[in-house]
């Protein structure tokens, strides 16, 4: 669809931005853990939290950077020890991705929180992949899986991870790097990733969101990786978006996540529409939505609300989420029909 033909009104942007199919690209399944469910299943499972209820727990979501988010975030995944808590969480995320359009979302989990408890690999990844396969066939949404390496640990550990990770290979795609990014570069796990690049895994990882531009320079040239997630630290560096923007690699930016980390004090101090300006190809995602304030639809109200966007960068960057997903040329064009749908019913209204 020719985006010069979009006539959709500013009004009209924040029903758009809701209707438009869109993929989500940067999701921590254990981020999606709401504090209704987080107690639920502590009595399901006699876990004793050292929160009285669910109105203190989510009171102490008031971070002042990522490692006490982090903190709170492996509190909260403690409650997770059957594989039908695994299922119970992802249902609930994808339900909620239904109801924002979302057509497809890559999940990262984060093996290391649950296996450093004791919670074998096998029933992670099962759990998880029973509510995909559920999703595909009741909810239409298709996923898929994406394994974390945690950063603050060693890569040693990382290692150990992907050989217990290795009978389950068919039921994920990739593997990322998330957690604590100061002080833990990417070239630390260079070897990891150099073995699972053989693996014929994608390869994704955390850079430039607290940690420097070079981190992001690292990610690329040490990983060798085929997305950079977040990356909005690339414009103190404008050689990196200058690369950045000649590649195509895909950033995938979490507006609300960015705030409520402090990564920038107000929305309207967020970068997304300068990167669109340099011809990056950002996407917008939730990161881990229980904890910060919002899923897909909650993060494109909010940057659409307070940054001077239009309904070109509406379509942009739902475009953007189908071509940086790590599916067919086949598949995506089908979703980018749909897309070029909701929006020639948009125009026909305005």
């Amino acid at each position: 669809m020719s985006q010069s033909a979009f006539t959709i009104s500013h009004d009209q942007l924040p029903a758009l931005v809701q209707a438009m199919p869109k993929a989500e690209l940067h999701m921590h399944i254990e981020g999606s853990l709401e504090p209704e469910l987080i107690f639920a299943l502590a009595q399901r499972n006699g876990v004793t939290l050292s929160y009285p209820s669910v109105e203190a727990l989510r009171a102490a979501y008031a971070f002042t950077d990522l490692q006490s988010f982090l903190d709170i975030y492996y509190a909260g995944a403690s409650v997770l020890l059957k594989e039908q808590d695994f299922h119970d969480m992802a249902w609930a995320y994808f339900l909620k991705a239904k109801a924002d359009n979302v057509v497809h979302a890559e999940l990262f989990f984060d093996p290391q929180t649950h296996t450093g408890r004791g919670v074998p690999f096998e029933v992670v990844i099962q759990g998880l992949h029973s509510a995909c396969e559920r999703a595909r066939t009741e909810l239409g949404v298709s996923s898929a899986l994406i394994m974390c390496f945690l950063r603050h640990l060693s890569e040693e550990d990382a290692l150990k991870t992907l050989e217990q990770s290795l009978p389950y290979r068919h039921l994920f795609i990739g593997v990322g790097l998330d957690s604590s990014e100061r002080g833990h570069p990417p070239e630390k796990f260079a070897r990891v990733f150099a073995r699972c690049k053989e693996l014929g895994l994608h390869l994704v990882a955390h850079a430039g969101e607290e940690g420097p531009p070079e981190y992001i320079i690292n990610a690329l040239d040490v990983l060798h990786v085929e997305r950079i997630d977040h990356g909005v630290r690339c414009v103190e560096d404008p050689e990196l978006v200058k690369r950045l923007a000649r590649q195509g690699t895909a950033l995938t930016v979490c507006p609300l996540s960015n705030i409520k980390l402090c990564v920038f004090k107000t929305m309207k101090e967020h970068n997304l529409k300068t990167l669109l300006q340099h011809g990056l190809k950002v996407t917008i995602n939730s990161d881990d939505p229980a904890y910060f304030g919002g899923y897909m639809n909650q993060n494109f109200l909010a940057t659409f609300a307070d940054l001077d966007l239009d309904a070109n960068d509406a379509y942009t960057l739902a475009c953007n989420s189908f071509e940086a997903s790590f599916v067919s040329d086949s598949v995506k064009a089908g979703w980018i029909a749909q897309l070029d749908q909701t929006f020639a019913r948009f125009n026909a209204q305005s």
